[in-house]
């Protein structure tokens, strides 16, 4: 080999170390004598409020830290070094042994977290709630049971940090069970009216022509009533129009005196009843209305002021009701049944306007009950009695005779409302379950007879 080749070879050899040396000291992967950049650092974590001690395998020279308020480093003795968790936060502790050696610690301080992580254990024992925390805020992993329980370990968790972010996971629940209430209405109003009354008329007797009434009965027109005045008025005749008959009428030719009496008792009975059956999901409102609705104008204020709009009130029977399923088995439920009639007897009139009255008996209660077991909400009594007396004064205070010229109406109201709740639970039906039909008394649309040629229609 000559000379000048192997200048050459050491020239390129310089080269490349010269070149391993300049990237070297780029990515700060040179090590020099006693610098320990090379040394990787440890992860350390630390609570706050808390102490960790570190044994170091040479006697320490010098300790420095880059975040004296969130970590403080001393040294407790020639090898061990105390660091305590003053703040959140993180810090570079480095360590100088009397060797020139060089170590690096990455210290990280965090909440204390073993309070919160304990009452979480204790508050939710079959739930897998883990924490953790990043600077101020805290994160919430894991798998819950239900959307409930993760709202409530985010509740407990917001005292401990500024920011808790919510990242558990709610397990699919199965198809929850529907629940039926059967429901039963029923309304008995019973009604009695009693009425007497007197009209005498006189078309002539003892040569009187007149008439009593208390003013109080009315009807259509139904007949004439003549007679002859005798005595000195003879050849005349009087003439009434009788618009009411009431339910007894009596007359006498012969001495010109009629008299119309009204003596009735009637008694009547309705009775109304409802059966719906409501279905709905556990913790989901149902509700159930059947009646109609009633207009009602109101006035506009503001820049339409003096207009009138309709709004419509509903009446009838109406039910909402919230089903609980509880850990028991039992179902708890918020009932809230009402029954609402129109009362025209207190309706208002208003500008040509008749606006009706509202009778309405509602009731509101909690109850708990087994499947299939039934309460009952009864005494919802409405008892009415209006009676109305008119009479002639002077002439009502006649011994026996007095009651003619009276007239006496009694109207009595007596109306109960019971309801009958049954929840029980249920599921739908499978696909291969037979469908429930319903049962027409006759084919509904049955299918047109074939025209046969021929015949006669």
């Amino acid at each position: 080999m000559t000379e000048q080749g192997t200048t050459m070879r050491i020239n390129q050899a310089l080269r490349y170390n010269l070149l391993s040396l300049a990237l070297s000291l780029a990515v700060g992967t040179l090590a020099l004598p006693g610098s320990g950049a090379a040394q990787s650092a440890d992860e350390i974590r630390v609570a706050v409020g808390k102490s960790v001690v570190i044994d170091y395998p040479e006697d320490i020279a010098r300790i420095s830290t880059s975040s004296p308020e969130s970590v403080d480093a001393v040294p407790a003795s020639t090898r061990e070094i105390l660091l305590h968790g003053k703040a959140i936060g993180t810090a570079t502790v480095v360590v100088w042994s009397k060797s020139g050696q060089r170590n690096f610690y990455n210290v990280s301080v965090e909440p204390n977290l073993e309070p919160l992580r304990r009452l979480l254990r204790e508050t939710f024992p079959n739930e897998e709630i883990r924490v953790q925390a990043v600077r101020d805020s805290l994160s919430l992993t894991g798998k819950v049971s239900l959307q409930a329980v993760a709202d409530r370990a985010a509740v407990l968790a917001s005292p401990s940090a500024k920011t808790v972010v919510n990242n558990l996971q709610v397990a699919v629940l199965p198809v929850e069970k529907q629940i039926m209430l059967r429901v039963r209405f029923a309304e008995l109003n019973r009604s009695q009216i009693q009425s007497f009354g007197i009209n005498i008329i006189s078309t002539g007797a003892t040569n009187t022509i007149g008439r009593t009434t208390t003013q109080q009965n009315a009807a259509p027109t139904l007949t004439d009533l003549r007679s002859i005045i005798p005595g000195q008025n003879a050849g005349f005749t009087t003439e009434f129009r009788l618009t009411d008959l009431l339910n007894v009428f009596l007359f006498r030719p012969d001495l010109n005196v009629g008299a119309l009496i009204r003596n009735l008792q009637q008694e009547g009975v309705l009775q109304i009843l409802a059966e719906p059956n409501l279905v709905t999901t556990n913790n989901k409102e149902a509700s159930f209305h059947v009646g109609g609705e009633f207009p009602i104008p109101v006035l506009q204020g503001g820049g339409n002021a003096g207009a009138v709009t309709i709004q419509f009130r509903e009446y009838g029977i109406r039910l909402s009701f919230l089903p609980q399923i509880t850990p028991n088995r039992t179902i708890r439920m918020k009932v809230r049944p009402e029954v609402s009639t129109i009362d025209l007897a207190n309706a208002v009139t208003l500008s040509g306007f008749t606006i009706p009255a509202l009778s309405s008996r509602k009731v509101e209660t909690d109850v708990e009950l087994g499947e299939g077991q039934s309460f009952v909400i009864g005494g919802l009594l409405d008892d009415r009695t209006n009676e109305t007396l008119a009479r002639m004064p002077g002439l009502s205070s006649i011994p026996i005779l007095g009651a003619l010229f009276k007239s006496r109406a009694e109207n009595r109201a007596k109306t109960e409302l019971i309801v009958m709740v049954t929840p029980e639970l249920t599921m739908p039906l499978l696909a291969t379950d037979p469908k429930p039909s319903l049962n027409f008394p006759r084919e509904f649309l049955a299918p047109a007879a074939p025209v046969v040629p021929g015949a006669k229609k």
